[in-house]
C-alpha cells in the first residue's frame, strides 16, 4: 500500500506540470486583456502605450511558455507569484480563503455520506417498496437538479419566506467579528444545499450495494443461523455493501469542487469562489494557475483516499503487484 502511495504521488508531479501549462495556454488564446483588467475603471481614458507598458510590467507580453516555467520554478521555491487583479500575493489570496471552502465542503461531504448511507440502507432492506420508490425517485430528481437553483430555492424559502437562516454571507449584517455561532448559523443553508447535489450519488450506490450484498449466500446464511435482522443488515451485508462507495469518494471530488464554487457564489460565502471566478475572467496567470493546480492536487488526493480506504476495508486487495 505504501508503495502505491509513492507511485500515485510520482505521478500527480507530471499531472499537475501539463494542468498548469494547459491553464497558461488557454489563458494566452483568450480574448480578455490582463493589462486591462489590471487597470480597472482608471484605464478607461488611457492610451495604447500605458496598456503596452503595463503588459509588460505584468509580464503579459511574453510567450506563455515563458511565463508557465517562471511560475513552476517560483512555485517550487513557494513563491506562488502575485495576482494581477486583487493585487496581494497569490499565497495571501488562498490563505485567506481556502480554510472557508474547506469547511463548507467538509461539512456538506459528511452530511452527505450519513445521510445518503442511511437512506440508502432503508431504502435496500425492502426494493420495490413504498420507502424504496420514494427514496429512489428523490434521489433522481435531485440528480438533475441544478446546485445553483437548489441554493436560491433555499433561500427563497428558508431565508425569505420562513425568515428562519440568513441569506448568505459569514457574518450579521453591521457585525465585524465572525464568532462560532454565526458562522455555524451561516453554514447551514450553503452546507445542506451542496449537501444535497451530492447525496443521490451515495444514496444510490449504498442502496444498490447493500440489496446486492441481502442476497448473497453468506447473509442467507447468518439469517438462516437466526441472526437478528439488525446484526445481518449492519454487521453483515452493510460492511459488504459499503465497499464500492468507498470509491465513489474519489470519484466525487471534483463535482464537489465544481458544486461548491456554485454554492459559494450563491451564498456569498467567502471562500475561493469569487477569487476563481475572478482570475478566470481577468486572466490573472499566476492565481489561476494556483487555484487549478489545487483543485487538481484534491482531485489526485481524493482517488488515492478512496482507494486507500477500499484496500483497508478488503485486505484481499493488493497494491504492491
Amino acid at each position: 500500500m505504501a508503495r502505491m502511495a509513492g507511485r500515485r504521488l510520482l505521478l500527480a508531479v507530471p499531472v499537475l506540470a501539463v494542468v498548469t501549462f494547459g491553464v497558461f495556454a488557454i489563458a494566452a488564446a483568450s480574448p480578455f486583456d490582463p493589462a486591462k483588467a489590471y487597470a480597472g475603471s482608471a484605464g478607461l481614458g488611457a492610451g495604447q502605450d500605458v496598456f503596452d507598458q503595463l503588459r509588460e510590467n505584468l509580464g503579459a507580453d511574453r510567450p506563455f511558455v515563458a511565463r508557465w516555467w517562471d511560475w513552476v520554478t517560483s512555485a517550487m521555491t513557494g513563491d506562488l507569484g502575485d495576482s494581477s487583479t486583487l493585487r496581494q500575493p497569490v499565497a495571501d489570496v488562498i490563505g485567506e480563503r481556502i480554510g472557508w471552502s474547506v469547511l463548507l465542503c467538509a461539512v456538506a461531504f459528511a452530511l452527505a455520506v450519513t445521510v445518503g448511507t442511511a437512506l440508502g440502507v432503508l431504502a435496500a432492506r425492502r426494493r420495490g417498496g413504498l420507502l424504496d420508490r420514494v427514496v429512489t425517485s428523490l434521489s433522481y430528481t435531485l440528480e438533475a437538479a441544478p446546485p445553483f437553483w437548489l441554493g436560491l430555492l433555499a433561500i427563497w424559502f428558508f431565508a425569505l419566506k420562513l425568515d428562519a437562516l440568513p441569506a448568505g454571507g459569514l457574518t450579521d449584517t453591521g457585525s465585524d467579528v465572525a464568532t462560532a455561532g454565526q458562522v455555524a448559523s451561516h453554514v447551514v443553508l450553503p452546507a445542506v444545499v451542496l449537501a444535497v447535489s451530492q447525496l443521490p450519488w451515495f444514496v444510490l450506490y449504498v442502496r444498490q450495494g447493500v440489496g446486492d450484498a441481502l442476497e448473497e449466500d453468506p447473509v442467507r446464511g447468518a439469517r438462516a443461523r437466526g441472526l437478528r435482522e439488525r446484526t445481518v443488515l449492519l454487521n453483515h451485508a452493510l460492511r459488504s455493501g459499503l465497499l464500492p462507495v468507498l470509491t465513489l469518494i474519489g470519484s466525487r471530488v471534483p463535482e464537489l469542487i465544481t458544486g461548491a464554487l456554485l454554492v459559494e457564489t450563491v451564498f456569498s460565502w467567502p471562500g475561493i469562489a469569487a477569487a476563481t471566478v475572478q482570475a478566470a475572467t481577468s486572466v490573472d496567470f499566476p492565481l489561476l494557475a494556483a487555484l487549478t493546480v489545487l483543485a487538481t492536487a484534491a482531485v489526485l488526493v481524493g482517488n488515492l483516499l478512496s482507494d486507500l480506504l477500499y484496500g483497508l476495508a478488503d485486505p484481499r486487495v493488493g497494491f504492491d503487484g
